[in-house]
């Protein structure tokens, strides 16, 4: 089967819909999602978007703390592009009835989290991505040129390469992404979709560690086909690790807030103290690789199974209606976060590298865009800056859909692009190697390529994936796909291009900390860590 649209968005989260959105008014859009449409990491942010609103605020601040949040490695014309386009698109949310929580004044009320010198967190109560998705969603099923796909799950891109031409001779040859071969899972069919453009916007790759505030989703579709297109990654080994998810034994993924500490929260081990203050000047808000280190080095020290963030000391209504959601969730695991501190531990939460793109969000692949958390951008760096996550989203949805218009129409697809090709497979009789893998992949990632890491480790890693990759490719062609294959395939891949990078970078910076190289070497490693599946080592 085969489908054509203008424009083919893979992903459904607010940097997908937002560019379907965009686009959508000079084309045809499919939005492929491999759930629910909501179902994303964007309705998990409780945090906010994070832009400058404030007369105490300005542009030149909030660009500051992001570079030293990233640690050397932001891009500086990327992040003041950002940061200047924020307060634009946060009005373009609101005009569209996205409700931003406000003062009794009619001004936004603007939050502080960790790592910003002012307040300048734009958030709906603790429900912001929630707010977002459901006003997009809303808007995206009633528009009369966008089709949603959902339960279907994304294969590989479909590309062509075509010949370049100087004078009469062809000297190289451009990679062009013409759409993508995708799954029905309810079916079992795979159908072609074709497009002139491309739009990768499937979110992280928290499903790669077993403890992960992410949701199943977040497999790492979109860097894995990417890199398999032959597009270049960037900085895959700077995985951030939240610090404070809810550690009990019935809660899965379920994020405490960073906002629980900028309105005064603090962290304590299980005798009560609070340590923060041995790590950080900034204490409870340093940024998020700091606090993530230093309850892992306290866990590890006491013995304890986790840390506790204790709010308790702050008005109880004041906590009730600046935290409804996390108030009512808490309180279903039998914890009054008005009276009792929260248990948490950190878990996978954010990729702050992905599928490298220019100011644009255009890969090195012809027509195929990247946005999102699956972007590289080079906002980031080394260590992404709380609730910049929804900003770069936004900004880079505007800018990738401006650029894709102008383009648009240009050269037709080829008439030679091949259907899917499934002959000679057969119906998988080992689906046990499947659940084996995953679940082996995702334990010693955590052990091995966790927050504190080590040449050693990073070895050992690299010879159980090496293995588990022969087995997966041998099984991957002889089987017809099933979503859950395509999902190992992926995790696998995003693996070992998160242990090759680790293993790269010998140094310390921001979230990628080696017990072997401690220290910070600005010298030798102040520069990206770039693969491309040409330079596989």
């Amino acid at each position: 089967m085969r489908i054509h649209s203008d424009f083919l968005v893979l992903g459904s989260g607010v940097a997908g819909l937002m560019f379907a959105l965009k686009v959508a008014e000079h084309g045809q859009v499919a939005v492929v999602t491999k759930s629910e449409i909501s179902e994303s990491n964007t309705v998990r942010a409780q945090g906010g978007v994070a832009s400058v609103f404030s007369d105490r605020d300005s542009f030149e601040l909030h660009i500051k703390d992001t570079l030293e949040s990233g640690a050397g490695l932001c891009d500086p014309e990327v992040t003041d592009m950002v940061v200047r386009n924020g307060p634009e698109r946060i009005r373009e949310l609101m005009d569209m009835g996205v409700q931003f929580s406000q003062t009794d004044g009619d001004h936004l009320d603007l939050g502080r989290e960790g790592g910003h010198s002012e307040k300048r967190i734009v958030h709906a109560l603790d429900m912001t991505g929630w707010e977002i998705e459901s006003v997009l969603v809303a808007r995206v099923k009633s528009h009369p040129r966008i089709r949603v796909y959902e339960h279907h799950i994304a294969i590989d891109f479909l590309t062509h390469a075509r010949g370049i031409r100087r004078g009469l001779v062809v000297t190289s040859h451009e990679e062009r992404c013409c759409g993508a071969y995708v799954l029905d899972i309810a079916s079992d069919r795979v159908c072609t979709f074709t497009a002139a453009v491309t739009l990768l916007a499937t979110g992280g790759a928290g499903k790669v560690y077993p403890y992960t505030s992410n949701p199943d989703v977040a497999t790492g579709d979109g860097v894995a086909m990417a890199y398999r297109a032959g597009a270049s990654v960037a900085n895959l080994e700077f995985v951030q690790f939240h610090p404070t998810c809810l550690y009990h034994p019935e809660a899965k993924n379920f994020l405490i807030s960073e906002a629980v500490r900028g309105e005064g929260g603090i962290l304590r081990n299980a005798r009560g103290e609070a340590f923060m203050e041995r790590y950080s000047p900034l204490k409870d808000l340093a940024c998020r690789d700091v606090v993530a280190r230093a309850i892992d080095t306290e866990l590890k020290r006491t013995g304890d199974s986790s840390a506790f963030l204790d709010i308790s000391h702050r008005d109880e209504d004041f906590v009730r209606r600046r935290f409804p959601n996390l108030y009512a969730r808490c309180m279903n695991f039998g914890i009054d976060m008005t009276n009792d501190p929260i248990p948490v531990v950190p878990a996978a939460h954010y990729m702050c590298g992905g599928v490298a793109t220019d100011l644009s969000g255009r890969t090195d692949i012809s027509c195929l865009y990247a946005v999102g958390e699956t972007a590289c951008t080079g906002l980031h760096g080394a260590n992404r800056l709380a609730s910049n996550s929804l900003l770069e989203a936004l900004v880079y949805a505007h800018r990738a859909a401006e650029n894709a218009i102008a383009g648009y129409g240009g050269q037709p697809l080829p008439e030679d692009l091949p259907d899917w090709d499934e002959m000679g497979t057969t119906d998988s009789d080992e689906a046990v190697m499947v659940a084996h893998n995953w679940d082996e992949i995702r334990m010693f990632m955590w052990n091995y390529v966790g927050i504190v890491r080590s040449d050693k480790r990073l070895a050992r890693a690299r010879r159980r994936i090496d293995n588990i990759q022969r087995e997966i490719q041998e099984y991957y062609w002889n089987f017809r796909v099933t979503s859950d294959l395509i999902e190992l395939r992926n995790i696998a891949l995003v693996a070992e291009l998160i242990i090759r990078s680790a293993q790269r970078r010998k140094e310390s910076r921001g979230l990628h900390f080696s017990i072997d190289f401690p220290d910070r070497d600005d010298k030798k490693w102040g520069q990206n860590t770039v693969l491309k599946r040409s330079s596989r080592t």
